[in-house]
This record gives C-alpha cells, sequence and structure tokens, in this order.
C-alpha cells in the first residue's frame, strides 16, 4: 500500500510541475494507441499498395523528376520531366516505398516498444533485485562475487553487449492473439501481436546491473536497522527478512529507477531493430532503418517514427522525473522541476 505521506508527496510535485502533467498525458497516450491499435489504425499496417507509395504527410508535397528520351527536330534529346505528388487524407502521415500507412505502422509500432520496454524492465528487475538484495543483506564473498559479475557487465557499452547477446540467441518471436481482433471488432486488422521474445531477454541481461547496484546500497542500509536485528533475534529466517523487511523498504529507489529504464529499452530496441536483430517487420527502429535509403526524397518515412521515438521516452523520462521528485526523501519540499 502506498502511504498517505507518499500520495500527500505525489499530488504535491503534481500540482507544481508543468512538465510531469505533459509527461503524464504523453505516455497515456502512447499506451492507449497501443493498447487499442486495431480500432485507431486507419489501415492494416502490412498492406502494400505501390500506386500510393511515397505520398507525403498532409500539409507537404514531394515531387519527384525523371528524364526520358524525345525525338526533336530529328534529334534525340533528354528532356526532364517532374511530378508533383500530392497529400492524401487517407494518409495523414504519409506512405512509405511500399505503400504502406505511416500512422498505422506507427501505431502498432507503439505495441512492439511498449511490450519490450515493460517486459525487459520486469525481468530486470526481477534478477537486478535479486541478486543486489542477496549481495547486499549478506556481505562478504557473496557481495564481492555478484558485484564483481556485475562489474563485468558494465565494462561493455549496452548496444555491444547486447548485439553479442542476440548473436548467442536465435531471433525468436513469440506470437500472440490479438484480442480486439479475436473478438471480431477489426477483423481486417493483424490477427497476431508479434513480440521479439530474444530481445525482451536480451535488455534485461544487459539492464539489470542497475537494479542490482541500487537494491544493494538499500539493503546495506536496512540491513543495520534496529528492527533487522530484533527479527534475527526472535528467530526469523533470512527470507523471511529480506522479504517482509529489506524489500519493502527499498522499492522506492527501484520504482523510480524502472521508469526511468523503460525509456531506455525502448531506445535499445529501437536501435537493435534498426541494425536488423530485432526478428519483427513492425518496429519503430525497423521503419526508419527502411527510410534511410528515401531521406533525399521521402524524408518523412524515417522522420514519423523517430519522432515517435522522441516523444515517448521524453514522456516516460518526465514522469521519472515527477516519481523521483515526489519520492526521494533528499530533494523533499523542492518544486518539481526537471
Amino acid at each position: 500500500m502506498i502511504s498517505p505521506r507518499t500520495l500527500r508527496n505525489l499530488r504535491r510535485e503534481l500540482r507544481q510541475s508543468g512538465l510531469a502533467k505533459l509527461g503524464i498525458v504523453v505516455v497515456l497516450a502512447v499506451l492507449l494507441v497501443a493498447t487499442f491499435a486495431p480500432v485507431l489504425a486507419p489501415h492494416n499496417p502490412y498492406d502494400q499498395n505501390l500506386d500510393d507509395s511515397k505520398l507525403p504527410p498532409l500539409g507537404f508535397s514531394s515531387e519527384t523528376t525523371s528524364t526520358s528520351s524525345e525525338m526533336v527536330d530529328g534529334e534525340i534529346k533528354i528532356v526532364n520531366n517532374t511530378t508533383y505528388v500530392e497529400a492524401q487524407p487517407s494518409h495523414p502521415l504519409g506512405t512509405d516505398h511500399l505503400g504502406r500507412d505511416l500512422l498505422s505502422r506507427v501505431i502498432y509500432g507503439a505495441r512492439t516498444s511498449l511490450l519490450v520496454g515493460l517486459l525487459g524492465t520486469v525481468l530486470a528487475v526481477l534478477i537486478g533485485v535479486t541478486v543486489g538484495l542477496v549481495a547486499g543483506y549478506y556481505g562478504g564473498l557473496i557481495d564481492d562475487g555478484l558485484m564483481r559479475s556485475a562489474d563485468v557487465m558494465l565494462a561493455f557499452p549496452s548496444l555491444v553487449l547486447a548485439i553479442a547477446l542476440v548473436g548467442m540467441f536465435n531471433r525468436a518471436v513469440v506470437s500472440v492473439p490479438d484480442p480486439i481482433v479475436a473478438l471480431g471488432i477489426e477483423p481486417g486488422m493483424p490477427a497476431q501481436i508479434k513480440l521479439p521474445g530474444t530481445v525482451v531477454v536480451v535488455v534485461a541481461l544487459v539492464n539489470w546491473v542497475w537494479f542490482a547496484r541500487v537494491a544493494r546500497g538499500e539493503a546495506l542500509t536496512v540491513e543495520s536497522e534496529e528492527y533487522v536485528k530484533a527479527a534475527r533475534s526472535v528467530g526469523a529466517s533470512d527470507s523471511f527478512i529480506i522479504r517482509r523487511h529489506v524489500l519493502p523498504n527499498s522499492v522506492t529507489p527501484i520504482i523510480v529507477l524502472a521508469t526511468i529504464q523503460i525509456a531506455a529499452i525502448i531506445l535499445l530496441e529501437s536501435a537493435l531493430s534498426y541494425l536488423g536483430f530485432s526478428g519483427v517487420n513492425l518496429s519503430w527502429g525497423f521503419d526508419i532503418a527502411q527510410g534511410r535509403e528515401h531521406l533525399a526524397t521521402s524524408w518523412w518515412i524515417s522522420t514519423v517514427p523517430g519522432v515517435a521515438i522522441v516523444l515517448t521516452v521524453v514522456g516516460i523520462n518526465l514522469v521519472g522525473d515527477w516519481l523521483r521528485d515526489a519520492l526521494d526523501p533528499g530533494i523533499e519540499g523542492e518544486g518539481g522541476g526537471v
């Protein structure tokens, strides 16, 4: 249960910080879009229509130049033909080089990014908090061994380590039935939610060390408290003490870190998708990679999913800053600025 004092801090910081309100609105909007993607998407994100390829977003137009040869006065001359392409209301954010609707792909790409971010963070929390609490509570050789393994993980850049780990496993993709489509609400949309299972495991293995360090520090502090010593004196087991005393008093910084790590994992997943290590072809990073060869003529193919990544990551970080300001007693009473 959240204590009344914590709720007061959260409300106070939210009232004082306009950026926190903006972050909450952005995060809620992305969550709603990802949840109801089949209802909100105007087209099937996989449908291709080469006749409508490279349509610009509303408010923009593009031009293409082609060359042809014509016979003029008995001579063959090269003629440059300029064709102007106007936006269509049926594709408000334009289309890619295969004629797929970008708005639909951005909406469905939100599912992939959020699922990887949330599931990867949960798995990283489970691994890291377990390791950190055990290391901080027992200390000694156990602490040294576990924390040195964490130091080894930190010695490698996150993206390089993630690529190496992906290379060790098959790029497994988990398909889950879409409940909205299964109920017959939107039968024309993709029937399966494809989740890059390998990427979820890899991002968790890359990021568990941060949670281990935070949990270890909290465990070192709580382990020396009088109520923990009292629990030991009455014969309480170590697992009981860790579960009932150490873990509950370590939750606050873990929640703040988890919120921020969701944004970091979304960026890592986008980078892996951009490089082709994800295994799914409906992701923001994948769409950016698809548009890199068309930046000179069709900038929107890469820009639209890139803007989606920026808005989502900024929104999550703003929420994380709000939680940090409200839950960290060291800065209690300060404004909720970022």
